[in-house]
């Protein structure tokens, strides 16, 4: 996938500063851009759209989860990258965002750059983790299949 045909949602409860990521996506070349500022709202909005990514503040301020929060009732459904955007870089929101597997974490305010190839790297890796999976998967039925064969070949020998 060209990452500029990626669907992008932002989370983002400033509406300021969701337009402004927008805006660098644009200039960016992402056209696929949606914008929610609860979580209620992006989940809503994930299960409608089916974005390829997720940039997630991790402060909501508004509705009834905040960014991690969110990120967890998406994930525990569906398979999506997230990239978290925070203005707090301390230790305890850090370790609270890690079980949810981010793709990565950009501490507010961050470039056009450093937005580009978190977003980058995001899609890429997810795009090689989702074929991993699909391989092991492919690798389990294979070695299912075989032991049934061999299974199946000794009740006819009558071993």
């Amino acid at each position: 996938m060209i990452s500029s045909e990626a669907k992008i949602l932002i989370v983002e409860d400033e509406s300021i500063v969701a337009k402004d990521i927008l805006h660098k996506l644009s200039d960016l070349g992402y056209d696929f851009v949606s914008i929610a500022s609860t979580g209620n709202e992006a989940l809503r909005k994930v299960y409608l759209d089916k974005p390829d990514l997720l940039l997630m503040d991790i402060m909501l301020s508004r509705g009834n989860y905040d960014g991690i929060e969110t990120v967890q009732e998406i994930l525990d459904k569906m398979d999506l990258p997230v990239i978290y955007l925070t203005a707090y870089a301390d230790e305890s929101t850090l370790l609270r965002s890690k079980p949810t597997r981010p793709y990565g974490y950009l501490l507010k305010p961050f470039q056009t750059k450093e937005l580009q190839i978190a977003i980058e790297i995001a899609l890429n890796k997810h795009g090689l983790d989702k074929k991993r999976k699909r391989e092991r998967r492919n690798m389990s039925a294979i070695l299912h299949g075989v032991k049934d064969l061999i299974k199946k070949s000794s009740e006819e020998a009558g071993v």
